[in-house]
């Protein structure tokens, strides 16, 4: 599933391509995406002039010039890509928005139809729609609030930063490798991580994020840009895709396990679960009995 660094390097893509141009007509294929687009809404977004392509989390919104948006999510196998009309509509396409004179397309494809594409009539809908799902961007976590809402959660670190409620747009790949570069271990819980692992968690994140963006994001299988390019991170992963490989910090074999009902890479030697701490054992000498 494209996560946030995938979604941001579409929505850069497709600012350029598509801020100021008018959508002249809207075609829908039969086949329902995971939540149907309505014919109802074509003449409400035709004619009307793109302003802006935004991201939260893994939605794209495309703002339109009357206050009213497209919702946008790529599922699992989505691609949103600008084409010209006149090249040949890939298997799959199931939304395709005209623009200007009709001589390029905004086209929507997914393999599995797990993504959507949705109309909303107003800033407000849009905004409580994904507020009310989604906590804060990575960018805006604050260091002093960061740890409260899971510190005692018994939950594993894995399951923490999928949780699209607490931090909005991370998913199993840099999960894996935000984890990895703050040296923790997926398997550790909420409970028992420090302020101090936490904060190191945080700005890994960061990181990682910023040098996928840089990279364009992490092409695996279906993943392209808005302009069509793939993305190049996926050769700088440390530990995602490279079960059985050597961590590239320590040598050690990379393993993966079950975790959050998602599969999980980590390196067991930098990333060792915090050995869990034992009850003293009474010494005082035990009453002899006769």
């Amino acid at each position: 599933m494209p996560e946030l660094p995938e979604v941001e390097t579409v929505v850069r893509d497709l600012r350029v391509l598509l801020c100021g141009r008018s959508v002249v007509a809207v075609n829908a294929g039969r086949r329902k995406l995971r939540q149907p687009w309505k014919n109802a809404w074509i003449p409400r977004v035709i004619g009307r002039q793109i302003d802006g392509v935004r991201r939260r989390g893994k939605w794209i919104v495309v703002e339109l010039d009357d206050q009213s948006h497209l919702l946008i999510h790529l599922g699992m196998t989505g691609q949103l890509t600008v084409r010209a009309t006149s090249e040949p509509r890939e298997p799959h396409t199931h939304v395709v928005f005209d623009l200007d004179d009709g001589s390029c397309q905004l086209r929507f494809r997914d393999v599995r139809r797990f993504g959507s594409v949705r109309y909303f009539p107003a800033e407000f809908d849009i905004d409580y729609c994904l507020n009310k799902q989604l906590g804060p961007e990575p960018w805006e976590l604050e260091p002093e609030n960061w740890h409260v809402g899971w510190r005692q959660s018994r939950r594993c670190l894995k399951a923490i930063l999928l949780d699209q409620t607490i931090v909005a747009g991370i998913g199993n790949i840099y999960a894996d490798e935000a984890l990895h570069a703050a040296r923790l271990s997926p398997r550790q819980t909420g409970r028992a991580t420090s302020l101090a692992q936490a904060e190191r968690i945080r700005l890994a994140i960061v990181e990682v994020l910023e040098r996928a963006i840089a990279a364009r994001g992490t092409s695996i299988s279906d993943y392209i840009g808005g302009s069509g390019l793939r993305g190049h991170f996926q050769g700088q992963l440390q530990v995602y895709g490279r079960a059985a490989l050597p961590c590239v910090r320590c040598g050690s074999a990379i393993v993966v396990v079950r975790l959050a009902g998602r599969s999980t890479h980590y390196c067991p030697t930098c990333q060792r679960t915090a050995a869990k701490s034992r009850p003293r054992r009474n010494r005082r000498a035990l009453p002899q009995h006769k």
